[in-house]
């Protein structure tokens, strides 16, 4: 986390990590999607010193996850279905399409 990150940012931060190393992604990858999604929030609230005009204008990290989550209308990614059949060690996943994933998981 950068220098003078708050407590609140901080535990975004885990909060982020842990749920990225919970759907499969490497500790190194976990870290980049959290630090990413913390320093887009402190530079969309005004907290960090410098932002891109994206961080400021783009859909909030929040809101894209909410739209994204599993109760939506399409349901999970297909890169959350794989992500899920590697944890669980589905064989054949690499070829399997989305619909295959979801049948495979049940």
């Amino acid at each position: 986390m950068p220098k003078g990150s708050s407590r609140k940012r901080e535990r975004q931060y885990e909060h982020i990590k842990d749920s990225a190393k919970k759907r499969g992604e490497s500790e190194k990858r976990a870290k980049e999607i959290a630090a990413r999604t913390v320093n887009k929030e402190r530079a969309r609230s005004g907290e960090a010193k410098t932002k891109s005009r994206t961080s400021i204008e783009d859909i909030s990290s929040s809101r894209r996850g909410g739209l994204r989550s599993h109760s939506g209308a399409g349901g999970r990614t297909k890169q959350q279905l794989y992500a899920e059949a590697q944890h669980r060690n589905i064989k054949g996943r690499s070829s399997m399409t989305k619909a295959q994933l979801e049948k495979a998981l049940g």
